[in-house]
């Protein structure tokens, strides 16, 4: 059968823009995106009952994918409500209390050691030990749960996965396509991190600092603090229990993270190392805390956790599922329809995109800008690397430029926006930990990181 490739990139397109328009509108996009994925497997089939099986498809795809991330997720909510309701938490957070003393401290040290972490494990494990010690303190002190998750997800998402300088994965995939060594790309990217961060975390903070200022946000609003609504329940365990689980929990996450240094555990296998921690601490918790009562208080627990994973995930998962689509998702949702010589909707465009535009200086910076940003719109940021460090390679010959620079700058924005920061999946494990909205978080990380774009880019024409 033949397929009209054309007709479902347009498709695409317009979905994308609707998408965004009714994200920046705040309204809901769940039948924007089931209408686009019907529409397209219509296009690529030809059958109505193909393309309404490949909207269920596409939804089972979805969850598969965004799973070990609900779990994980799920299970640290349930190990914090056993510390909330045990009062341990306050015992955990009472030396972090003394440091840190106001929002703008709390902003900047749950972002400088999220950045940290980031840089050693990547952000999803970073992002669940984030959670566990620092949000309640930053709560405690003023800043409200938006204004933690933007920490959490600019500094970690953002900076430490975009330049991904100790594990090197996006580096070398752009550089594997640009056909340079990645110690090129490694080293072009420095100054291109150091602005791109920089400009986002400060803008971000800044209106962060006026919202509070007039009262656009509060602390005791209904995103905030959603684990300190438990109540303390009567419980058995007594006060040097209580400092005794505060000084193991840390030391089991610092053993964590001992444990990933020494084998080498990093992404899906770092997170499941997490949430299992999180799991044997609930353990700890509800068997010292509750003796008899400790198989019901487990599973009642595990329960709550889960019913938050599932409540927070679940209007993430059609507009998961319509990006997945332009990627490597669209033969498993709706079959092997799409042409050899396509290399999925996404690239695609992002090629097209590449061979429409004139070669110059700042039309090729602007170009890996827009091809990185393109391909990041798959919600994974990696995806689209290897097409990234190939445009790049074709603008270094036409202008005698920075292959380097061009594709570290490719690299940059294709994390940032599918790492990432603004695509919704992608920033919800900051956004589930601090029991905020992910739309919201998306769309208080739009006006930051796109100035960052535009500055980076800027100087990227510079460095060329």
């Amino acid at each position: 059968m033949s397929v009209d490739l054309t007709a479902i990139h347009w498709i695409y397109i317009v979905f994308i823009v609707l998408i965004i328009g009714f994200m920046i509108l705040r309204r809901d996009t769940t039948i924007i995106c089931i209408v686009g994925i019907f529409l397209i497997a219509l296009t690529a089939t030809g059958s109505i009952t193909a393309s309404i099986s490949g909207v269920f498809t596409s939804f089972i795809y979805a969850i598969t994918k965004l799973l070990a991330i609900i779990l994980v997720i799920s299970l640290i909510v349930s190990m914090s409500k056993s510390l909330m309701a045990t009062g341990i938490n306050d015992v955990m957070i009472s030396p972090f209390a003394k440091l840190i003393k106001t929002p703008s401290l709390a902003y900047w040290t749950i972002g400088i050691v999220m950045m940290l972490i980031s840089l050693f494990f990547w952000p999803s494990p970073a992002v669940a030990l984030m959670g566990a010690v620092l949000l309640p303190v930053a709560i405690r002190v003023g800043l409200p749960a938006i204004g933690a998750a933007i920490a959490m997800n600019l500094f970690g998402h953002g900076i430490a996965l975009s330049g991904d300088y100790i594990i090197q994965g996006a580096p070398k995939i752009a550089a594997d396509g640009a056909g340079i060594p990645v110690n090129d790309v490694l080293h072009a990217s420095i100054p291109l991190v150091i602005i791109m961060g920089l400009v986002t975390t400060i803008t971000a903070f800044y209106f962060l600092k006026r919202d509070m200022k007039n009262g656009k946000l509060k602390v005791n609003n209904h995103f905030d603090v959603p684990l300190e609504t438990e109540k303390k329940e009567v419980t058995q365990l007594t006060p040097f229990f209580k400092r005794l689980f505060a000084l193991l929990i840390p030391i089991f996450f610092i053993l964590d993270i001992v444990a990933m240094v020494a084998f080498h555990l990093q992404g899906g296998d770092a997170t499941a190392l997490v949430g299992g921690t999180s799991i044997l601490i609930l353990l700890l918790i509800t068997f010292a805390g509750y003796k008899n009562k400790a198989l019901e208080q487990t599973t009642k627990y595990l329960i709550e956790g889960l019913q938050f994973g599932f409540k927070v995930f679940g209007p993430v998962i059609p507009i998961a599922a319509f990006f997945y689509l332009g990627d490597a998702g669209f033969q498993s949702m709706i079959g092997d329809y799409l042409p050899k010589t396509s290399h999925g909707i996404v690239n695609d465009l992002g090629a097209a995109l590449a061979n429409l535009v004139p070669v110059t200086k700042e039309v090729g910076a602007i170009t890996a800008t827009g091809v990185g940003i393109i391909t990041g719109l798959d919600g994974s940021g990696f995806s689209g690397l290897s097409l990234v460090g190939s445009v790049a390679k074709l603008f270094s010959h036409g202008i005698e430029s920075s292959i380097a620079t061009l594709t570290s700058l490719g690299q940059i924005m294709a994390i940032w926006v599918g790492g990432g920061t603004l695509v919704p999946w992608a920033l919800i494990p900051a956004a589930a930990i601090c029991g905020v909205d992910p739309f919201e978080l998306a769309r208080r990380n739009l006006k930051p990181v796109i100035i960052g774009m535009v500055v980076t880019t800027i100087v990227a024409m510079f460095l060329l």
